[in-house]
């Protein structure tokens, strides 16, 4: 860590005058972070992570290589976002549109996005969700929620570690998983 940063940032890490980067944080090869994005502290920002202007990810949250995080997007803290996910913010997208508007995205606590994922703008990923690989999420997703596919759609439910505690559609009253139960008890 440098003397006069809270945070490392690999020589070839582009970060802009005006970005805010918490403590901790590490910023690795190619990765860069605009003028006007914020990162919490803590994060770990693999290879050739893009961090647009208006873009805020929380504490402690790990960006796998080639994650772009574009304006309009809010990650909270303790995400994990897989290998190559990407989150658009226009939903009428034309290269020729000079007035389009930005539509966010809100990405709560504890939240795992799998590797290829797409998330459409203006939708929310709920507290503890598990979003599959190579899914393509068009709708909000509840707490505790398991999607896949494309477009997503529920396969079960997710315990705050990360296992699934039951499939379907219906929620269950509590998402905790049998060995998470078990260490409670």
């Amino acid at each position: 860590m440098s003397a006069t940063v809270g945070y490392y940032a690999q020589e070839s890490a582009i970060v802009e005058d005006g970005a805010q980067v918490g403590d901790g944080t590490r910023i690795w090869h190619h990765s860069q972070l605009r003028s006007g994005s914020s990162v919490g502290a803590d994060c770990v920002l693999g290879k050739n992570v893009f961090i647009d202007t208006g873009a805020v990810v929380g504490d402690r949250c790990k960006l796998q290589n080639n994650v772009n995080v574009y304006d309009g997007v809010t990650i909270g803290d303790d995400v994990f976002v897989g290998p190559s996910a990407t989150f658009t913010n226009d939903l009428v997208p034309r290269a020729f549109n000079a007035e389009w508007i930005i539509t966010t995205t809100v990405v709560e606590d504890g939240v795992s996005v799998g590797a290829h994922a797409t998330i459409v703008c203006g939708t929310t990923l709920g507290r503890f969700s598990m979003i599959a690989a190579g899914a393509t999420v068009t709708r909000d997703v509840a707490p505790h929620e398991l999607v896949a596919g494309t477009p997503a759609r529920t396969l079960g439910w997710v315990c705050r570690c990360g296992q699934v505690s039951s499939r379907g559609q219906v929620a269950p009253i509590d998402p905790t998983c049998e060995h998470c139960l078990k260490e409670t008890q």
